[in-house]
């Protein structure tokens, strides 16, 4: 089950019961595998669900399986003496009934297999939600149903806002989801040659997410966000500051809405690849899930509900810092604005900077093309040195740094801006960008660089929830677009996710600005470019349209 088990002899040997079937209210059957100790007594209950399909779990660890996230499963029950319950949801794997993801049907399916697995005479009664992503998803649901046997939840890696966190960033449509949902109906469907058949996944998940472009009431219904406040048991809520495609936003907004005891962790995984890789290895989950389970579910006096409720990995730094709240109080928030000087670092359509003092009457606009000739892998073109991110997209550039500067918390970027077409898309990306010797940048090489922050909105999805806006944090509410009017100056407050990082001394704070992504900055987490994408958009940055980055600060002690 895991890639990094631990040697020695086990405390138990497992007994595995696979194709068991739990009878839900409406006649259906949902199938569930049962890990159990070959031991007599009663052992708590570790709960999974997904469409990933039990089937999987013995798969070897491989970037090519990451939906295979159930975590180190023969650890958790021959070492540590828990039972695991897998379940496939209704309408995948060997469960009957019709896949609808994560529909109202499915979550109360949640409510019954766990307190059926309550019941049982191996099961001391008390059940933990575990696992990664999709099994993430569940679990916030897990609590939201409150099945009265549920004692804790860990969503590790898991959004709570599917239309916000990545079915449309900003109100941009991302090819993920419907990639995903596709993948997920030929993983149930195909099968090795002589093999019995899969599972027939019927509903059209890939038009429903294409075809509902606001936040409509399927959307809601497959959101945890609005019913957060119903989860009753504690939370041990776990993201990583690389996810910021896909789950990083629900983990941290999860945290701050949840009101039951909690944690939050925000691991330094710098991706998708890397966070699968912790979840499946046992010394994270020794020292990260194990104390959080053995407290709430074998009434272990291990401390693990003390101490500081939030702990950050900061990029920079190297180090996690365990902090009193999110957001942090002493956190401020700095305003770097949008300047036509150039700072000469990079090559980019514009080589603008980021400058501490205030824009002048005169500071004028940058106007963008697009879509622009030079572009070849999304908005990477090729230069000199092979693809490149920069090369043509506008960019913002702070003189190199004289101190360390750490910068935690959420980002929001405030742009005023035109366009010559009724509607248009900021895709904007924050970067920590290294020194350069003279030599690299004379001939042409771009200064190397992490991306720590990335934001989206499209122009027509400006409207804001104002009750759950805040100045940290602008909440869009995606109902009914609203066209802009070309040649008419905006002012968008555009929401980035909240980072951690150091940016030290001689190291450079770089803004990016474009309208298309690419593989080579956001990997799975693209967006389609639209055939009406065509025109100029203009950012404003003088007096009367102070365009600035606004950044959380932390003093250095």
């Amino acid at each position: 089950m895991s890639s990094e088990q631990k040697p020695g002899a086990r405390k138990h040997r497992m007994i595995v019961e696979s194709e068991v079937e739990v009878p839900m209210r409406d006649g259906v059957r949902i199938a569930v595998r049962i890990y159990r100790p070959d031991a007599p007594g009663r052992f708590p209950t570790l709960f999974a669900a997904s469409p990933y399909m039990y089937a999987t779990d013995d798969l070897p660890h491989s970037a090519l399986f990451l939906w295979r996230e159930v975590g180190p499963v023969d650890w958790y029950v021959e070492d540590q003496g828990y039972a695991y319950v897998h379940a496939d949801v209704r309408g995948s794997g060997k469960s009957g009934g019709t896949f609808a993801m994560l529909d109202r049907t499915e979550q109360q399916d949640l409510y019954e297999l766990i307190e059926w697995a309550a019941r049982q005479p191996w099961s001391n009664g008390r059940v933990g939600g575990i696992g990664q992503s999709y099994y993430a998803w569940s679990q916030w649901f897990m609590g939201i149903v409150n099945p009265p046997s549920l004692k804790c939840i860990a969503p590790y890696d898991g959004g709570v806002d599917i239309y916000r966190d990545i079915g449309y960033h900003g109100g941009i449509y991302c090819d993920f989801l419907p990639w995903w949902a596709q993948m997920l109906r030929v993983n149930n469907l195909h099968r090795a040659a002589g093999a019995p058949a899969g599972k027939d996944m019927p509903t059209d998940l890939p038009y429903e997410m294409a075809n509902r472009q606001t936040r409509d009431a399927w959307w809601t219904e497959r959101s945890a966000f609005e019913r957060l406040h119903e989860i009753k048991v504690p939370v041990l809520s776990i993201g990583h500051w690389g996810k910021m495609g896909l789950h990083l936003r629900g983990n941290i907004l999860g945290y701050e809405t949840v009101r039951s005891p909690k944690k939050l962790v925000v691991t330094g995984a710098r991706d998708v690849f890397e966070a699968h890789e912790l979840f499946d290895r046992v010394d994270y989950h020794e020292k990260e899930l194990l104390p959080f389970y053995d407290h709430h579910l074998k009434g272990a006096d291990n401390g693990a509900m003390n101490g500081a409720p939030v702990r950050l990995y900061v990029y920079g730094a190297g180090t996690y810092r365990e902090e009193a709240e999110w957001p942090l109080k002493r956190a401020t928030y700095v305003p770097y604005h949008l300047s036509a000087r150039q700072s000469g670092s990079l090559t980019s359509i514009n080589d603008g900077t980021l400058a501490i003092d205030a824009p002048k009457p005169d500071g004028g606009a940058t106007a963008f093309a697009y879509p622009d000739p030079q572009w070849k892998l999304g908005g990477a073109a090729v230069g000199p040195h092979g693809l490149d991110t920069l090369r043509r997209t506008i960019t913002f550039t702070t003189p190199p740094l004289s101190e360390d500067l750490a910068v935690i918390g959420p980002v929001v970027l405030e742009l005023y801006a035109s366009s010559s077409n009724t509607d248009s898309d900021f895709i904007v990306r924050l970067a920590d960008q290294s020194p350069q010797s003279e030599e690299d940048r004379k001939a042409g090489r771009q200064p190397a660089s992490v991306n720590i922050s990335k934001g989206w909105l499209r122009a027509s999805h400006r409207a804001k929830d104002e009750a759950r806006s805040t100045a940290r944090r602008p909440f869009y509410t995606h109902g009914g677009p609203q066209p802009i009017s070309p040649g008419q100056v905006y002012k968008f407050a555009i929401e980035l996710m909240p980072c951690a990082n150091v940016f030290k001394a001689g190291h450079r704070i770089r803004l990016e600005l474009t309208n298309a992504d690419s593989p080579v900055t956001d990997s799975l987490f693209t967006h389609q470019y639209g055939w009406f994408k065509v025109g100029t958009d203009t950012f404003h940055h003088d007096a009367d349209h102070p365009s600035r980055l606004l950044l959380p600060v932390v003093p250095a002690k």
